[in-house]
């Protein structure tokens, strides 16, 4: 049985949300894929993570023995996402651009996840495991475009998720997604179509891809162990 984490952060209801449609989608292929699996779904904006407080930061370098009572409780808290991601067999994250970052209750998930000497560091626990980000923003931010320089989301997670994390991280990108409610841009709504229809398709492809994958990959661990 695999066990997909799926986390979505938009503040945006259903499919208001650009990013929660796709992952949707993504989710939907998935479980066609792995009927008998697991999706631990976090909804960061309905139920958002504590902000990590000072009890919470230093009781991940102190020794359990050597916690104060707040400092364990602020911890426990911790680990339980900790773990989930440990035993995740894949990551899906619905990232929309809030001014230019990423939404602050994705900012504090991580915060809580990030443990150095665990998932972080030399060898991270969750090393490997692949992980898609639904990068969906109002505008387009690619190279080349005038707003280039204000792309804070995939640089930022490039860093957090793939460099000090160690997940497998691929994107996908909805991008122009205010062309339908803002007359100003309703010359780039054929672009904004454009993008959309191709994430909807990547959401489903990289769903199948990513379930085939994990299927070789189990197939060969418990092939294995029959040899043995």
């Amino acid at each position: 049985m695999v066990t997909l984490l799926h986390i979505d952060s938009s503040v945006l209801p259903g499919e208001a949300s650009s990013s929660r449609s796709v992952t949707a989608a993504f989710v939907k292929a998935w479980e066609e894929q792995h009927p008998e699996g697991t999706v631990i779904h976090r909804d960061l904006a309905t139920d958002p993570v504590p902000h990590i407080t000072a009890a919470a930061w230093t009781a991940g370098f102190t020794a359990p023995s050597e916690r104060t009572p707040e400092q364990s409780a602020a911890f426990a808290a911790r680990l339980a996402l900790i773990e989930e991601l440990e035993q995740a067999d894949a990551i899906l994250i619905g990232a929309p651009m809030h001014n230019f970052s990423i939404p602050s209750t994705l900012k504090t998930w991580l915060d809580s996840v990030l443990l150095l000497g665990r998932t972080a560091g030399e060898n991270p626990s969750a090393q490997g495991t692949p992980a898609v980000v639904v990068a969906s923003r109002g505008g387009s931010y690619a190279p080349g475009t005038p707003r280039e320089g204000f792309e804070f989301v995939q640089n930022y997670l490039e860093a957090v998720l793939r460099d000090t994390l160690g997940l497998d991280l691929d994107f996908i990108v909805p991008e122009l997604t205010l062309a339908p409610r803002n007359p100003a841009m309703r010359d780039l709504v054929p672009l904004y179509e454009t993008s959309r229809d191709r994430a909807f398709k990547e959401a489903t492809s990289k769903a199948e891809e990513l379930a085939e994958r994990l299927r070789r990959v189990r197939g060969g661990a418990y092939s294995s162990v029959s040899a043995g």
